[in-house]
């Protein structure tokens, strides 16, 4: 196995543990799953957060940043590998992983940090008015986050299908915008997660 798979590979359980730490913030035990539209009503974010431990927003923000690092091997190993057919495409695909690493962190963090408040101040409607506040102020960073990951999968998915790799033009399947696509209607936490996990594992078989 070369280097770059390992990265690839790297990737794939970075996105997998990635994609259990959202689960961790997003289904509480019993089964509930929170809905960013009940953010709006405190009724319903305290029925749902009720059973929620402490200690599930607090794993998931500390694994979260591993499992972000351990993601940043695989996009880096596709910068690389992209370098041999068009410097101009993994420059691009460099800065706009870069966009979303940074301030992927930060967003998963905050999510965390705004759960945890909640909870510790007791899931009143002053907790849900700080943690909306602290939401939409810092909602940059999931903007930021978002468009530099769908910045990435674009440009990768037109350098795949217009033929300037080695990969047929049907790889291009292998890639988080059209998983992203398919798979939205489910609406499952972390799918964004399994996507990525389901385009690295996908390419090392690939590549």
């Amino acid at each position: 196995m070369n280097t770059i798979k390992i990265l690839l590979l790297i990737a794939a359980a970075g996105h997998i543990l990635c994609g259990f730490c959202d689960l961790l913030l997003t289904y509480v035990p019993g089964g509930k799953k929170f809905d960013v539209k009940a953010m709006s009503d405190n009724g319903k974010m305290a029925e749902v957060f009720g059973s929620m431990p402490l200690k599930n927003p607090l794993m998931s923000m500390l694994l979260g940043c591993l499992a972000l690092f351990m993601c940043s091997a695989g996009y880096y190993g596709l910068y690389l590998w992209m370098k041999e057919y068009s410097e101009v495409t993994a420059a691009v695909m460099l800065v706009s992983v870069a966009l979303f690493l940074i301030f992927g962190v930060a967003h998963h963090v905050l999510c965390g940090v705004s759960e945890w408040m909640y909870i510790r101040m007791g899931m009143t409607e002053e907790a849900r008015s700080a943690v909306v506040k602290l939401f939409k102020d810092t909602s940059i960073t999931m903007i930021a986050c978002y468009l530099g990951w769908a910045v990435f999968g674009i440009a990768l998915l037109v350098a795949v299908v217009t033929g300037r790799t080695d990969l047929p033009a049907w790889a291009c399947v292998f890639n988080i915008v059209p998983l992203f696509i398919v798979t939205l209607p489910l609406r499952i936490g972390g799918m964004g997660n399994w996507c990525g996990a389901a385009m690295f594992l996908g390419l090392m078989i690939m590549i």
